[in-house]
């Protein structure tokens, strides 16, 4: 589904990513951990097309990504859940999220205007399609609220939806138990195995909470210092020597 090859980025010399590689198959959930400054978010920001690799190759379902620029990533199949939330604090949950399905309307401009039938019926099915996902994360009763006034664990539901209502193929998921409590922790992470269970999106999870990693990825992959130095199931990596010193602070 996703394949990176050899990836490197720097910034002014310092490395960010140094020859990472990366394969996500057809609904798996791989999970991205490492130190702070290990270069997770850069790897995301490279996936998505807010940066572009000095060297390597992204390619997805066997087509490359380079050059082809983020907004048009969405369109492939490509949608990013944000560590920090960025909502329209004066729209609805229900408005925020139909910007999710904007690159999938199918009526023109014109047809908008003059709110043709066409217009019409293109708009009941996208709100058709936006409220199976309120209902998906329990957002039923926040639907009409304006985002602004609701407390941040709704709006990392809200974020959450807005990507899962682009009908993504793949889905990147940066730090969303970030400032949650421990029972918002828990709904995230049984939003998450609910999404791969009835969905069968493929997902790419970059965390700190290790017992939500754990629990959820069929894969994890630990980067430090910019490269990936372990990459197998849960059960291998928490026996790396080389993950319990970089990540977990002890020797080898």
């Amino acid at each position: 589904m996703l394949s990176l090859e050899n990836v490197h980025l720097s910034f002014s010399g310092i490395k960010a990513l140094n020859g990472v590689s990366l394969d996500v198959q057809k609904g798996e959930l791989v999970a991205v951990i490492g130190p702070n400054g290990a270069g997770k978010t850069s790897l995301f920001n490279c996936i998505s097309g807010l940066y572009k690799p000095d060297k390597g190759e992204i390619s997805f379902k066997g087509k490359s990504l380079l050059g082809t620029p983020s907004s048009s990533r969405s369109k492939l199949g490509l949608a990013r859940m944000f560590q920090n939330i960025e909502v329209y604090e004066y729209l609805t949950v229900l408005e925020n999220m139909l910007l999710g399905r904007h690159h999938l309307y199918k009526s023109n401009w014109w047809q908008e205007i003059f709110r043709t039938p066409a217009a019409k019926s293109e708009e009941i099915k996208q709100r058709k399609r936006v409220e199976e996902i309120i209902d998906f994360l329990d957002l039923e009763s926040y639907r009409l609220t304006p985002c602004g006034i609701l407390p941040y664990g709704i709006l990392k539901r809200v974020e959450l939806g807005r990507a899962l209502c682009m009908d993504p193929e793949i889905l990147l998921l940066d730090e969303p138990a970030s400032g949650l409590n421990q029972e918002e922790t828990e709904d995230m992470a049984r939003y998450i195995l609910d999404i791969k269970e009835e969905f069968g999106l493929s997902q790419i999870l970059i965390e700190h909470h290790l017992h939500m990693v754990l629990d959820l990825a069929d894969k994890v992959v630990v980067m430090d210092f910019g490269e990936c130095i372990a990459n197998g199931t849960p059960e291998e990596v928490q026996k790396d020597p080389a993950v319990l010193s970089a990540y977990m602070g002890k020797e080898e």
